[in-house]
């Protein structure tokens, strides 16, 4: 079971967390060029994206996972699924497109109407190469998959780095005929964000001569429509809870000190990536572990021993962040005008490993049909995020967004255990994941707030909890070892 799981995840997974590992690379070179002001557009556009982009796949991608064990045509389900997201893309770009100074305007942007225009043109591309991508896993060519997703990555980042780090440096003489002008600025990430998603879509058109409009079929669209809604509820609430907050900060704080907090917060919280990489491989090697085991009579089992694990890596990663924050979050932003957002980056990285303990369990409402739990809970969520944010962040600024995202994160965690034991029952060892959660986040945070991030203190409490892993874990590192 270990050595399927790691062999999904090391060919899903590792493509699709080198094409968020380029982004994170990125980030360091975007902050040292421009200073929160600058930024705060690439920031602003960007925490919406996540709302367009699950609107666009509205759940199609497990969807279609869900109902691969079901329907025996499978060029009948690929062009159903695959026509529904495409549509939705076109009809996207088309009304934005149509709408955009108005949109720009009521998003408090009225100046940016070409970078407005820019991500209205990557976000529909990205939508038609949503069910493509999910072709490949499904009729398995893992090698094409992650060749691709390794392209956009590749093509991101070193246009990105040739138009903010290269170009400037050549100044007025310009490199092949072109200059770097500063006015563009930001907008250059924008670009190469676009070419990267035109490439990608081209590679992957290939996928799409296999859909067919006869193979259409509406029966069964609406069937998978009644899984999926719940699971795009599910997903605009979690997006709400994950990058939205950037939006309260931009409306509820005043004018001239909101944008600035938006892109000091959204710069800092970059650096939760270290854990939501791990997370991003495990969730797509995992999701059709889960669905393919389901039937089988240890799975339950199976599951909790893979939480264990899930658990045990978050929480190394969150105590070696935090101790070790003070260095690490100075050196990746480059930039001191960030720096008055890292004291919140502990609370940011308990949160994603709240996230990461919630998505994992989610399998109960996947496996038993009852995606619309998976709505609720996120909608629980998301009212905490809404419900803090909007009576806190006057008061307290980018603050209040950090506890919003930990408060929300843990409530759903909570309940959807619960909810979860009621209707499919997995028993997880939940002394053992109680007590992993609860030291990792003390040591976390007495040795950040209370020792001041002192190195020695910290990683000496680093290897503590790496010692009492060894111990409590130590028949299954032996079965690791032998296989």
């Amino acid at each position: 079971m270990y050595k399927k799981l790691l062999g999904q995840t090391a060919i899903y997974g590792l493509s699709s967390v080198i094409i968020r590992v380029f982004p994170f690379i990125i980030a360091p070179f975007v902050t040292e060029r421009f200073g929160p002001s600058a930024l705060a557009p690439f920031i602003d556009f960007y925490s919406v994206a996540g709302i367009i982009i699950v609107l666009l796949s509205h759940g199609m991608e497990t969807t279609f996972f869900r109902f691969a064990e079901k329907v025996d045509d499978s060029k009948k389900l690929i062009s159903t699924a695959t026509l529904s997201v495409v549509f939705a893309s076109l009809i996207f770009v088309l009304f934005f497109y149509l709408f955009r100074t108005d949109l720009a305007i009521a998003f408090k942007t009225p100046d940016q109407v070409n970078l407005l225009t820019l991500i209205v043109i990557v976000l529909g591309l990205d939508g038609l190469s949503t069910m493509p991508f999910v072709i490949l896993r499904k009729t398995g060519r893992p090698k094409k998959f992650a060749v691709i997703k390794i392209i956009n990555g590749v093509v991101n980042f070193l246009l990105v780095m040739l138009f903010i780090v290269i170009l400037p440096k050549f100044g007025t003489n310009g490199l092949f005929g072109f200059t770097y002008n500063p006015n563009f600025g930001i907008g250059y990430v924008f670009v190469a964000n676009l070419i990267a998603s035109a490439v990608t879509f081209v590679l992957l058109f290939q996928e799409l001569k296999s859909v067919s409009f006869k193979a259409f079929d509406w029966s069964l669209w609406k069937k998978m429509m009644a899984y999926s809604w719940p699971i795009t509820i599910a997903g605009l609430a979690g997006v709400i809870n994950e990058t939205m907050d950037r939006q309260f900060l931009k409306y509820l704080l005043p004018d001239g000190t909101n944008t600035e907090q938006m892109a000091i917060y959204g710069a800092v919280c970059r650096i939760v990536t270290f854990i939501t990489l791990f997370r991003q491989a495990y969730l797509l090697g995992i999701e059709p572990f889960f669905f393919a085991h389901a039937k089988n009579e240890n799975s339950g089992k199976s599951y909790a021993k893979l939480m264990d694990m899930f658990v045990v890596v978050n929480c190394i990663f969150l105590i070696a962040l935090c101790v070790n924050l003070n260095w690490i979050a100075p050196l990746y932003l480059r930039n001191s005008d960030y720096n008055s957002g890292i004291a919140i980056v502990p609370l940011v990285l308990i949160a994603a490993v709240f996230l990461g303990i919630y998505l994992n369990m989610s399998v109960w409402y996947k496996l038993s049909d009852k995606t619309i739990f998976g709505a609720y809970l996120s909608i629980i969520g998301a009212a905490v995020t809404v419900g803090i944010n909007i009576y806190f962040i006057p008061m307290y600024g980018f603050w209040a967004s950090a506890w919003a995202t930990l408060l929300s994160y843990f409530s759903m965690m909570t309940v959807s255990y619960f909810l979860g034991q009621y209707y499919y029952p997995v028993p997880y060892h939940m002394k053992k994941i109680i007590g992993y959660l609860s030291l990792s986040i003390l040591f976390s945070v007495i040795s950040y707030y209370l020792f001041k991030g002192n190195i020695f203190i910290g990683n000496t409490l680093l290897l503590v909890f790496l010692a009492i892993v060894v111990y409590v874990e130590k028949d299954i590192l032996r079965k690791l070892r032998k296989s």
